[in-house]
């Protein structure tokens, strides 16, 4: 939970109301522990992860948990009215990340991005009692260009891992092999690439726009800084002219803080 701070999630936003930031550090924990079992844990993964949801899973038949970081989440599904579809999309996501290494198309990648990324958009929507059909798909646009912009930064990281979420397809079009992913710098065709996916996440951040305004007030701050925190990470990636294995592209204070003043004047 001392992580929340550091996270790109708005967990530990001062504009959130307390309520808010409660439920959404409840939902944090249970997240962060289904990353670090996918991640890093050690012994049989899949088990964890099946023992996580059968934890879940008692708190939608009125138990507690047994794990103490997914106790909290029992007040913040029972008041904000959390069903466990976004929750259960979340575990799948790690299940498909011991099995899966790399994407042949675009289209596969934007699937595994609908569990990996989309449902925390929803489960914000909840928190904030502004969950409807036409905002989640707007909030999904918007999640899955975060998910993209976060692979794009952390290219070398995943390769250590032995994940690949650039689309086979694509580095075949721009002629780029796995092997240039282990370069210290990245080659001309590697950076064309990622200029490349850059553009579709941009794409997709100014399709899920109309999310901001369809909030008011501390939500609307909340989502926009969200929005902001990827427009400023596309920024940093083309600062570094979209060379992601040099160092891994990270925008500033005030490039989020321009950022966030353009996702609320609407400036695109």
């Amino acid at each position: 939970m001392a992580q929340a701070k550091d996270e790109n999630f708005p967990v530990a936003s001062r504009v959130l109301k307390p309520e808010h930031r409660r439920h959404l550090l409840a939902v944090y924990g249970f997240a962060r522990l289904v990353d670090d079992i996918g991640d890093e844990a050690a012994g049989d993964r899949l088990a964890q992860l099946d023992a996580v949801e059968a934890d879940v899973q008692r708190i939608y038949a009125g138990r507690d948990p047994e794990l103490a970081v997914l106790r909290p989440l029992r007040g913040t599904v029972d008041a904000v009215g959390l069903p466990v579809d976004p929750l259960a999309a979340l575990i799948e996501a790690n299940r498909q990340d011991q099995r899966v290494s790399r994407y042949e198309t675009y289209d596969e990648l934007v699937d595994y991005c609908k569990l990996s990324a989309d449902p925390v958009g929803r489960i914000v929507l909840y928190v904030f009692g502004r969950a409807t059909d036409e905002r989640f798909v707007w909030s999904d646009r918007v999640c899955t260009a975060l998910q993209i912009v976060e692979h794009l930064q952390d290219v070398a990281e995943d390769l250590g891992k032995d994940r690949i979420y650039l689309p086979a397809e694509d580095m075949a079009r721009f002629g780029v092999a796995e092997a240039d992913l282990k370069a210290p710098r990245a080659s001309s065709d590697l950076r064309k690439l990622v200029a490349f996916e850059a553009g579709r996440a941009t794409n997709l951040l100014r399709a899920g726009a109309p999310l901001v305004d369809s909030l008011r007030g501390r939500e609307r701050l909340a989502v926009a800084g969200f929005t902001a925190g990827g427009r400023a990470a596309l920024a940093a990636i083309a600062a570094a002219d979209h060379d992601v294995l040099g160092r891994r592209p990270r925008p500033g204070k005030a490039g989020l803080l321009r950022e966030l003043v353009r996702v609320l004047a609407r400036k695109r």
